[in-house]
């Protein structure tokens, strides 16, 4: 039988994301001048918040979360595993899709067409 973390009430479970050794411009840090992150991926979601339209949230989304209020959970020894409320999540990251070029667009309005396409 295999262990697993289910938070409970309106939290979330998180993974947070590995902190950054090196800044933007390529700068090397110490291990003691971590540059803080709070974002993560969501690795479980509470019943309460699954049933919730309010909360856009599922499983795998990557989020932005405030960590004033998470809870550190010491179940996986290589994970950063934390509850978050889901009111400290802030933002959830999502892909733009690519634009439909005008030629996809046409091709798309005669696939949906019943009658064959003229041409």
């Amino acid at each position: 039988m295999t262990d697993y973390v289910e938070p409970l009430g309106k939290r979330i479970l998180i993974r947070k994301d590995e902190a950054r050794q090196k800044t933007r411009g390529g700068i090397v840090l110490p291990d003691q001048a971590e540059i803080p992150t709070i974002t993560g991926r969501v690795v479980e979601i509470s019943v309460q918040i699954e049933r919730d339209s309010d909360f856009p949230v599922r499983k795998y989304d990557k989020v932005l979360f405030h960590p004033k209020n998470a809870i550190p959970v010491d179940f996986e020894s290589d994970n950063l595993l934390y509850v978050v409320p889901i009111e400290d999540v802030v933002a959830v990251f999502r892909r733009a899709e690519a634009p439909v070029t005008k030629k996809r667009r046409q091709k798309k309005e005669t696939d949906t067409d019943d009658e064959p396409a003229d041409e």
